[in-house]
């Protein structure tokens, strides 16, 4: 279980998402109540945290291009350091009592830029820093890390919340970021196969494009998430602190966030072991637990109730993410696999921002209650579209990535599979 961190590379590359991840366990409690602090405003919140969301999926294609155009190590480095530069400036202007919402909107948007030019580079990278046998185990032991780093950051934001104020939260998550930076400068990988002649950034989307529509089970997992993501990120990250400002207290909305990681990092530890044929079904029919803290939100909002709700959808959660990531390395090409990330993000990541601005104002019609149902159902009608498609539930593993270069079977069939083996059931 523990092959891949005899690899050197891998083993930088896996500590400095760890390190990242602590960081950015601690920026959305510090963020969300620094906003609160602000103006109690739970559309203002809304509104800063889909400003960088937004400018995530504006600009994450470019990312998944130039992660597959420069080396991703060095692709890591620079936008974890514009990162450390644009979240301290955050913590400057919460600090000094200068923040304004148009002057977080303006930071969290640069910050969302910074995320769209990191996040197909991080998720590209693995395959390349382990052999191809190890690219499940690889992918489960960067998840135990980040959600390591996400349980610290989530319990330490919690505590200086309450005890500092939510800048120095803010200054911790770029410390972070430098730190991270400095560990991706030890990533060393070999360069990708050159392409030949040099083609346009439209050409590149273009093959990424054909890469990504090629393979039902990648479009409609993505179509899912549009839908569930945007239900989750307006349910937990702008109505869940209102919620426990009204009822647990931030303290604890800190512990219920870090229990949730807890269970990835056992969701992380069940991966690591899990052997199946139909692991992308596996990791989909999982994701029904997402509602669960929903619904705990909106029925019973205790700590008795939420921390059992957030550590089995943790579990749950990690078991799609290991699924999802080792599936997508096994069936695309080396050499386009950021840019099919990217259109990933872009799907998945798209309706975000809009279910972040308009959760307040939905609230204040049907009321906080009502809405968090709203959007637990939203979340199994989700997984129940994912599961509506064949290829998502008869996906077979693979045995390792896709050559640079080469195009897989668009079921995600490699030659070998016999009709016995397409017919099993995981």
């Amino acid at each position: 279980m523990l092959a891949p961190l005899r690899h050197g590379a891998f083993r930088c590359l896996a500590a400095g998402r760890m390190v990242n991840m602590l960081g950015n366990g601690v920026a959305p409690i510090a963020l969300a109540f620094a906003v609160l602090d602000l103006t109690a405003s739970v559309g203002d919140l809304g509104l800063v945290v889909g400003a960088r969301s937004l400018m995530t999926v504006l600009f994450v294609l470019f990312g998944g291009v130039v992660a597959d155009r420069i080396p991703r190590g060095l692709v890591l480095v620079g936008s974890n350091a514009l990162g450390a530069l644009t979240q301290a400036a955050v913590a400057v202007v919460v600090l000094t009592d200068m923040a304004t919402i148009p002057l977080l909107l303006a930071l969290g948007a640069a910050n969302g830029v910074v995320s769209a030019l990191s996040q197909p580079a991080s998720a590209a990278a693995t395959p390349q820093t382990v052999p191809p046998e190890l690219v499940q185990q690889a992918n489960a032991l960067v998840r135990l890390g980040i959600n390591t780093g996400m349980i610290g950051g989530a319990a330490l934001g919690g505590v200086l919340v309450a005890a500092v104020g939510p800048g120095w939260g803010l200054a911790v998550d770029a410390l972070t970021f430098a730190l991270a930076a400095a560990a991706f400068a030890c990533v060393r990988v070999a360069a990708l196969p050159a392409k030949g002649a040099r083609t346009g950034i439209l050409a590149d989307l273009r093959v990424g494009w054909t890469e990504f529509t090629a393979r039902t089970w990648v479009w409609a997992v993505v179509l899912g998430f549009m839908l569930l993501n945007a239900a989750l990120s307006g349910g937990v990250n702008v109505l869940g602190p209102a919620v426990a400002d009204e009822t647990i207290g931030r303290s604890a909305w800190g512990v219920v966030l870090a229990s949730q990681t807890a269970g990835m990092v056992v969701g992380g530890l069940i991966a690591l072991r899990t052997r199946v044929r139909r692991l992308l079904l596996l990791g989909v029919v999982c994701m029904f637990a997402e509602s669960l803290l929903l619904v705990g939100l909106a029925l019973a909002p205790a700590i008795v109730v939420l921390v059992p709700a957030a550590l089995a959808v943790g579990i749950a959660v990690e078991q799609f993410a290991v699924a999802w990531d080792t599936s997508i390395a096994q069936h695309i090409p080396a050499d386009r696999l950021a840019r099919v990330y990217s259109y990933d993000m872009l799907g998945s990541w798209v309706a975000i921002p809009l279910g972040q601005v308009a959760v307040g104002p939905l609230a204040a019609v049907v009321g906080t209650r009502d809405t968090l149902l709203i959007l637990a159902a939203l979340v199994v009608l989700a997984v129940l579209g994912m599961l509506a498609s064949r290829d998502v539930r008869r996906l077979p593993a693979a045995p390792g990535p896709v050559a640079p270069g080469a195009r897989a079977d668009p079921a995600g069939e490699e030659a070998g599979d016999s009709p016995a083996d397409r017919a099993s059931i995981a």
